[in-house]
């Protein structure tokens, strides 16, 4: 299985990734800034989702069609 970015490039356990749109986190009033550094994603079973932990919010499950590879 292939995870890929918002630009079509491979992401792989251990990536920095960085979020391409301003995203609200539901359930907490964080904010997810464009520009965001998110390092040390982890893949899940589902290849359009990665798992991480933002500098504010720990356990984020993001969607790929937002990051692009830093």
């Amino acid at each position: 299985m292939e995870v890929r970015d918002s630009n079509g490039n491979i992401l792989n356990d251990g990536d920095a990734v960085t979020v391409i749109k301003d995203l609200k986190v539901k359930g907490t009033s964080v904010t997810l800034k464009r520009g965001t550094l998110i390092k040390n994603i982890r893949l899940t079973s589902d290849a359009e989702e990665i798992e991480c932990n933002a500098e504010k919010v720990k356990g984020l499950v993001l969607k790929t069609c937002f990051l692009k590879k830093a």
